[in-house]
């Protein structure tokens, strides 16, 4: 009975209200998306970022903004950070980080990065074994599998 006038008032809620009762019993989580650039040389751009805590060097990316596709906010977080526009992109993997959800995609770049923002001490394109040191577990892991994986196949960037 209980359970049968929630819903009926649940229903003649206005979207705002609802939005907010779900937002309010919901834990929040930030999102980005983060591009695992690979040049036809089968080099991965890595940034050194000025801002990142635990590790400077990692894949470039950033948040999400409101109302934005996760594939247009990677093109324009490279474009932001390095001036190099992407392309072949592609999803590679989704993964949860405590209350932060990260969207990685596979792209293909080209040209040398530029240094566009404030974010970015430095960037570079690195060959597997010459990853820096300063870096992420996963995110060094993660480069290599897909680095090899490429590399095995023959094949240019999906």
């Amino acid at each position: 009975m209980l359970l049968e006038i929630a819903r009926k008032i649940w229903k003649v809620l206005p979207y705002r209200a609802r939005l907010f009762v779900v937002r309010t019993a919901q834990d929040k989580f930030t999102v980005s998306a983060v591009g695992l650039v690979v040049n036809s040389k089968g080099e991965v751009l890595v940034l050194d970022h000025f801002l990142r805590p635990g590790s400077s060097w990692g894949l470039p990316g950033g948040f999400i903004d409101p109302g934005e596709a996760p594939e247009t906010a990677v093109k324009r977080e490279l474009k932001e950070e390095t001036g190099l526009d992407i392309s072949d992109v592609s999803l590679l993997e989704v993964r949860t980080i405590k209350r932060h959800v990260e969207i990685l995609f596979l792209a293909k770049g080209n040209g040398e990065p530029v240094l566009a923002g404030r974010e970015i001490r430095a960037a570079q394109w690195f060959k597997a074994e010459d990853l820096p040191d300063d870096m992420y577990d996963h995110q060094r892991e993660r480069i290599i599998r897909e680095l090899e994986r490429i590399a095995a196949s023959g094949e240019a960037i999906r």
